[in-house]
C-alpha cells in the first residue's frame, strides 16, 4: 500500500512541472500563503512540451484573465497522441495568493494513470475520479483541512513572487494517492544562470522542486526507490517576470520532459509588398 502510495503522489506532478511558498528572509521557513510581490494580469502564452532530446510531444496555451483580485490561470497541453492536460485554478491575490479551486484532467496514453482532480479551497473538499489497473473507473471525495499555501494550479505563479535570497521555501500541495493526501514542494534557489534572447544575454533564477511525501511513506520512498524526482525550473525575476524553462518528470517512472516558452510562426505573405506580420 505504502509502495503503491509513493508512485502515485507524482502523478499530479505536471502541475509541477508546468505549469512551485512563503515570502520568507533568508534562512527563514514557513508555511504562510505566498505574499503578492507581482500583480497577476492577463495573459496567454504559447508553450511547447519536448523530450530531452528535443522532440516536440504537445503544444500549450497558458491563457490567464484577472477581475480585481481574483484570477483565472489555465493550462492546457495536447499531446500529438491525442492525450490532454488541462488544469484551471482560481485563486485570490488581495495581500497574499490563496487558491479558491482547482480542476485537473490528464487522460491519454501520455500517461500512466489518467485522472481528474478537482478541490474546493473554500470547503477543503477534494474529488478524484481514476482508472486503476484492471481500467475501472474510481471516485473518492474527502473534506480535506487545506493550508492557506496549499499550491495546487499556481506553482510557476508563486514562483515568480518567492524571493531568491530565501534559503528555501515550502508549500503544500493536494496529490492523488489515489486517496487525496498533501504533500509538501520545498523550494530551493540554486543561484542564477545566462541565457540569451536574440543576442544579447539575460539571467534566469534556476529553482529546485523537490516533493516531500510525509508519513511512513515518505520514510520508505528513498529505499524503495520511489522518491519523486527534483523538478528544475528557471524563472526570469524583476518587472515582467515569468517561466523561462522547466525540466522534470511528468509521471512516476516516465521520462524527464521539459517545457519553455516559444514564439508564434507566420506564414510568409503573398503580398507583392511584404504586408502581414513577420516570419521569425
Amino acid at each position: 500500500m505504502i509502495n503503491r502510495t509513493v508512485e502515485r503522489v507524482w502523478s499530479t506532478a505536471l502541475a509541477v512541472l508546468v505549469a512551485c511558498a512563503a515570502l520568507l528572509q533568508p534562512g527563514a521557513m514557513s508555511a504562510a500563503p505566498v505574499a503578492v510581490r507581482h500583480t497577476e494580469g492577463l495573459l496567454h502564452g504559447f508553450l511547447v512540451l519536448r523530450t530531452l532530446e528535443g522532440d516536440t510531444l504537445a503544444d500549450g496555451d497558458l491563457t490567464q484573465v484577472a477581475r480585481g483580485d481574483r484570477v483565472t490561470i489555465r493550462l492546457v497541453f495536447r499531446f500529438k497522441d491525442g492525450s490532454v492536460h488541462d488544469d484551471t485554478a482560481v485563486f485570490s491575490q488581495r495581500r497574499n495568493f490563496r487558491l479558491l479551486s482547482d480542476h485537473l484532467v490528464q487522460k491519454g496514453p501520455a500517461f500512466q494513470h489518467p485522472m481528474e482532480i478537482s478541490i474546493d479551497g473554500s470547503t477543503g473538499q477534494v474529488t478524484v475520479r481514476n482508472t486503476d489497473i484492471d481500467g475501472k473507473e474510481k471516485v473518492m471525495t474527502e473534506r480535506l483541512n487545506l493550508p492557506p499555501d496549499v499550491a495546487n494550479g499556481m506553482v510557476l505563479t508563486l514562483l515568480k513572487n518567492i524571493r531568491s535570497d530565501a534559503s528555501q521555501t515550502k508549500v503544500s500541495m493536494v496529490a492523488a494517492t489515489p486517496k487525496p493526501r498533501l504533500v509538501k514542494l520545498a523550494i530551493t534557489p540554486q543561484g542564477e544562470e545566462p541565457f540569451s534572447v536574440g543576442g544579447s544575454s539575460r539571467k534566469a533564477t534556476h529553482y529546485v522542486v523537490k516533493v516531500e511525501i510525509g508519513g511512513a511513506a515518505g520514510l520508505v520512498a528513498p529505499l524503495l526507490g520511489k522518491q519523486p524526482p527534483d523538478t528544475h525550473v528557471w524563472i526570469l525575476g524583476g518587472e515582467g517576470s515569468g517561466l523561462r524553462q522547466v525540466r522534470g518528470r511528468a509521471y512516476f517512472g516516465g521520462p524527464i520532459w521539459q517545457i519553455e516558452l516559444v514564439s508564434p510562426v507566420w506564414p510568409r505573405s503573398k503580398n507583392p509588398d511584404n504586408s502581414g506580420p513577420p516570419n521569425h
